[in-house]
């Protein structure tokens, strides 16, 4: 599952912490209100029936009848309390709802039923008390006092006599729920209010983080100047403060890195140049030394071979160090030409004296726009390798599509190590130790490839299924529109 971003996270901490504490205040000044009203409801009816019934004292008789316990009902009851009064098991008769009852009938008729023995048992010990009863037709507080007796000299005690009031708490309950909706408008009004403070704290936020992610990826891109503008003093100015002073300072080193490289490549490029000259002279030498070393008496005979052979080596070395240094620079250019691609490698085969031991599968009449020259060295590179390194067969297949050629050069010897061949194509690499003194200069290989890639094509390499090194050479059959710039 997909996590959320930074904005949604943020939107859900602030509703969530909106809603909780919404909830949280909403509900506690709600059951405060509630318990308030409630109470002040309670105390204001307690009240109210003690006072009727304080016009009662002194009582006239401790064994009221039927009529006279009607009486004190009556006395006990208003237009919105209608009252019984209890003896025993004897309750007065239901009194009539007074004149201008707010309520008639209602819970007049249901009184005795709605008063619990607990209640009844408290008031019976004397005690006022209260009890609250949500009948079908709203929440009613039954209030139940005992009448009491005071002799001069002896404790307060009860009558006997006990009187119960009703008293409906529908505009009590109807102010509750309007307290409750009031503070559920409050809430959805926080939320939308926390939700608005989100969108605005988010902004905030996540811009210098988009931003310091923009410049970040063009950073990755290259874009060593890339900078962002520091706003403010916060935690993320100092984040900006600190990718302009990483960027700075990368920037700088690159320069630095840049110009070395640059300095190394200009060096190479002019000793390179500087011993074309005596390796001329050289090469003169070695090869009247090579011709006369037949004739010369050991060991100087074999000083004149090595002599000869070490300086051919040198002069590849300085031939492939000046190439590669063109590329590098980026003035390496191709001189394209319609070739016959499979004539074109026949006579880099015989050239070499390698017809014979190379098999090859050479379709006729793949044609492409090559620069010949690149091409040649890029296929010399690629059999000599398998010559020198393999074991035969040696074979080379040409396939073409309506687009593309593709050469692949393979030998049948143990193929590469694995953790060679992310190598092979590097500078002056050589897979054995042992071969560090053998011929070639180890820049054979990286420039075929540089080749390749000039032509938009490319050069890879792995191990066939059946043993092996396999190298597939991959070229479009037509330059693209910036190709074809004579060198």
């Amino acid at each position: 599952m997909p996590s959320l971003g930074l904005r949604a996270r943020l939107l859900s901490a602030f509703a969530l912490l909106c809603v909780v504490t919404a909830v949280a205040v909403a509900g506690g000044l709600y059951v405060l209100a509630r318990n308030e009203i409630l109470q002040r409801t309670q105390d204001a009816t307690v009240e109210s029936m003690r006072d009727r019934l304080e016009t009662l004292y002194p009582l006239r008789t401790l064994t009221p009848n039927e009529e006279e316990l009607g009486m004190i009902a009556a006395t006990a009851s208003d237009n919105e309390s209608p009252a019984i009064a209890i003896q025993g098991e004897t309750h007065s008769p239901l009194p009539p709802p007074p004149p201008g009852s707010l309520r008639p009938g209602g819970i007049r008729g249901r009184i005795p039923d709605t008063i619990s023995p607990k209640l009844r048992q408290m008031v019976a010990q004397g005690r006022t008390a209260w009890q609250r009863v949500a009948l079908q037709d709203g929440v009613w507080l039954i209030v139940g006092m005992p009448l009491l007796v005071a002799e001069r000299g002896a404790p307060t005690r009860p009558s006997g006599i006990e009187v119960y009031a009703a008293r409906s708490l529908q505009s009590e309950q109807r102010s509750i729920d309007r307290i409750a909706w009031l503070a559920w408008l409050t809430s959805g009004a926080a939320l939308a209010f926390a939700v608005v403070l989100a969108l605005l704290a988010t902004r905030g936020v996540l811009r210098p983080v988009r931003e310091l992610g923009r410049a970040a990826r063009l950073l990755g891109e290259g874009e060593l100047r890339t900078r962002i503008a520091v706003r403010g003093s916060d935690e993320l100015a100092d984040v900006a403060r600190t990718f302009n002073n990483t960027a700075a300072e990368l920037e700088r080193h690159v320069a630095q890195l840049r110009e070395m490289e640059a300095d190394a490549r200009r060096f190479v490029a002019d000793v390179s140049h500087e011993l074309r000259t005596p390796l001329a002279a050289l090469a003169a030498v070695a090869e009247v030394l090579d011709e006369e070393a037949a004739g010369l008496p050991e060991p100087a005979g074999r000083a004149a071979r090595l002599v000869s052979q070490e300086t051919l080596n040198l002069t590849g070395l300085v031939n492939d160090l000046i190439e590669i240094s063109r590329f590098d620079s980026g003035v390496a250019a191709l001189a394209l030409n319609e070739v016959d691609v499979a004539e074109l490698v026949r006579a880099t085969l015989r050239a070499r004296g390698w017809s014979d031991a190379v098999d090859t599968d050479l379709p006729p009449g793949v044609t492409a726009r090559l620069d010949p020259r690149r091409v040649d060295v890029i296929l010399a590179n690629l059999v000599g390798n398998a010559l020198r390194h393999g074991e035969p067969p040696v074979s080379l297949r040409l396939t073409a599509d309506p687009h593309h050629i593709t050469v692949e050069v393979r030998d049948h010897g143990p193929g590469l190590d694995e953790e060679v061949l992310p190598h092979v194509f590097d500078r002056f690499y050589k897979a054995s130790a042992a071969r560090a003194r053998s011929e070639g200069s180890g820049l054979g290989l990286a420039i075929a490839r540089e080749n390749a890639r000039l032509h938009h094509g490319d050069l890879t390499v792995t191990n066939a299924p059946d043993g092996g090194a396999l190298f597939t050479l991959h070229l479009p059959r037509l330059p693209r529109p910036t190709d074809g710039a004579p060198e």
